[in-house]
C-alpha cells in the first residue's frame, strides 16, 4: 500500500499507570527508514448530556497537563478492554450526579493520530435523572449547566478549548450549526 510503514523494532521508552511510550523502527513505503515515538493509550469516553430543558452540562476543572481550568463535556479514561457502553454510564454519574435512560452513539474521534492511540467514543445521553455526584478521588470537578446557544458562543470565543467537546457538540448538533 502507498502509505503504509513497516515496523522493524520496537522499544517500550516508559511504562506509566496510564499510558506507555514506545518507539518504532519503521520502513516508509517508499523504503526511507525512520522512527515513530507513540503514547498509548487506552482510550476513554465523553458525554453529551443533554437535560429535558434542552441544556447541555459541562463541567469545570483543573487540567495538570495545561495548567489551567478547562471548560469540558463529562468525560473519562477506559481500563484496557472496559466496554465504552458502561465506562460513559460510569462517567456520567461520578461527574455530574447524572443517570441517563436514552443513549446514543455519536462515533469515535482519535485524538492525536500522529502520536497518540487514544480514540474517544463520544455519546449523547438524555431522560436524565440526578442521584447525586460522586467523582474519583483526588478529581475535583464542577458541573453547570448551558444552553446550546451559550456552548456554542463559547467555543466561537475561544472560551471552550477543550477539541473533544468542541467534537463532540458539533457531532450531536451539526444539523443546529448556522452559517454567519
Amino acid at each position: 500500500m502507498e502509505f503504509e510503514e513497516k515496523t522493524l523494532k520496537s522499544e517500550v521508552l516508559l511504562k506509566g499507570k496510564v499510558v506507555t511510550v514506545i518507539k518504532d523502527d519503521v520502513e516508509l513505503s517508499d523504503g526511507y527508514k525512520s522512527f515513530r515515538e507513540v503514547v498509548v493509550h487506552p482510550g476513554g469516553v465523553v458525554i453529551v448530556a443533554l437535560t429535558d430543558e434542552n441544556k447541555i452540562i459541562l463541567v469545570k476543572q483543573y487540567r495538570y497537563p495545561i495548567k489551567c481550568v478547562n471548560i469540558e463535556l463529562p468525560a473519562g479514561k477506559l481500563e484496557f478492554g472496559e466496554n465504552p457502553d458502561l465506562a460513559a454510564k460510569r462517567e456520567l454519574e461520578e461527574e455530574t450526579g447524572y443517570r441517563a435512560k436514552d443513549w446514543k452513539s455519536l462515533g469515535y474521534i482519535n485524538t492525536t493520530p500522529g502520536i497518540c492511540t487514544e480514540k474517544l467514543y463520544l455519546y449523547m445521553a438524555s431522560g436524565l435523572e440526578f442521584v447525586g455526584e460522586h467523582p474519583d478521588e483526588g478529581e475535583i470537578i464542577k458541573s453547570k449547566e448551558y444552553s446550546l446557544n451559550q456552548v456554542f458562543e463559547m467555543i466561537k470565543s475561544g472560551q471552550i478549548n477543550d477539541s473533544k467537546t468542541i467534537c463532540a457538540v458539533f457531532r450531536a448538533f451539526c444539523k443546529e450549526l448556522k452559517n454567519d
